[in-house]
């Protein structure tokens, strides 16, 4: 998403997504055959479990929830309800209750507290039942009902799906949470790995940018074949004003400290010279370093947990004059703290104080 604004108004460039709702599929064409059905499911299963896997609980998934495009692959979007993992409280659980009611999990209406990943999981079975049969698993116009029958978990499976299909749906709703079966045992099913091609992680990641090519202000347009893949990033006039933390909108969509996510700091090295000694502070710090796009990812990884004492970011350098340059760091995911730490150590090596950055700014 692009987020632009004027004095009067604020511009969100969404992507289109021509194939609309799975909602209005399924509401005008019925259950899907159940080869189509599992490749939907399979792609809901890799998009859910990797927003797991960067902390991201969704909470509200459903039908309406999820947009398919042109070339019938799913899109996952109305992120409103997520949980990230400052949201959990000491006890390690989610308590906020949320969602649709005909999806949300039993151990959210019990009001006991809840694994933002089990819930989800739930939720998850549920599409899958309507996507399979046409009909919803539980549904009630009276909630109190509803919630009745979600909490027991008596769902009627239809004989006619076949034995791999009835299994699955009857171990993900399954309203015990600490018996229901999770992302990772899913995609070890037989059932769901017929066909299977899971998605790849380094296109994924990229998704994580924006692309700083997209709008210019005096529609200057760089031949990429022209530039050289250690260039850095050309900014234009609107990114540089949309840098400044005054003009920051972040704070209208967003609830996490952006700090935590992103930092930025000016420099006089070059380009090729800050690529260098980026590259070396971060090897030297024990990171893994990763080039790609005239970016750098670096990932530092703890074996037994995905994240405690990991991380991985990214580093992308922009030219803002021949002799200034900005590096903004991006964190993917993992620990805070050593997050902190690397952009200390980055920030202090090889920024410029905010002054001398102004005058050497105002110089070109």
């Amino acid at each position: 998403m692009q987020v632009l604004a004027s004095k009067t108004k604020i511009y969100m460039v969404l992507e289109y997504v021509t194939g609309g709702e799975l909602f209005d599929k399924i509401a005008s064409k019925g259950k899907l055959c159940e080869t189509e059905g599992r490749k939907l499911f399979q792609q809901l299963i890799d998009g859910v479990s990797y927003c797991h896997n960067k902390g991201v609980f969704h909470r509200d998934l459903k039908l309406e929830n999820v947009l398919v495009d042109d070339k019938g692959n799913i899109k996952i979007t109305d992120f409103g309800l997520s949980a990230l993992p400052q949201h959990f409280r000491g006890d390690g659980l989610l308590h906020t209750t949320c969602g649709s009611p005909n999806y949300v999990a039993p151990e959210i209406l019990a009001n006991r507290g809840y694994s933002g990943a089990t819930s989800d999981a739930w939720s998850c079975g549920v599409i899958l039942y309507v996507i399979l049969t046409g009909y919803l698993p539980f549904d009630d116009r009276n909630l109190a009902v509803l919630y009745q029958k979600i909490l027991k978990g008596d769902v009627q499976i239809p004989k006619w799906l076949s034995a791999g299909a009835q299994n699955m749906i009857k171990k993900i709703l399954d309203p015990n949470p600490e018996t229901r079966i999770t992302m990772a045992a899913i995609k070890e099913d037989p059932w769901f790995k017929h066909g299977y091609a899971p998605a790849n992680p380094e296109d994924e990641e990229e998704d994580i940018y924006i692309d700083n090519e997209a709008f210019s202000m005096n529609e200057v347009q760089v031949d990429a074949e022209q530039r050289s893949p250690q260039s850095p990033t050309l900014i234009n006039a609107f990114q540089l004003i949309g840098m400044s933390s005054c003009l920051d909108l972040s704070g209208f969509f967003e609830k996490e400290d952006v700090s935590e996510r992103k930092i930025r700091f000016t420099s006089n090295l070059s380009a090729k010279d800050l690529v260098e000694r980026i590259e070396d502070i971060v090897t030297k710090m024990e990171f893994q370093v990763q080039k790609k796009n005239g970016r750098l990812k670096v990932i530092q990884e703890n074996k037994t947990h995905k994240t405690l004492g990991s991380l991985s970011a990214a580093a992308e350098v922009f030219e803002i004059s021949p002799s200034l340059y900005v590096v903004e760091l991006r964190k993917c995911y993992g620990d805070a703290s050593i997050y902190r730490q690397l952009c200390k150590k980055l920030s202090n090596d090889l920024g410029v104080p905010p002054r001398q950055a102004l005058v050497s700014s105002e110089m070109n």
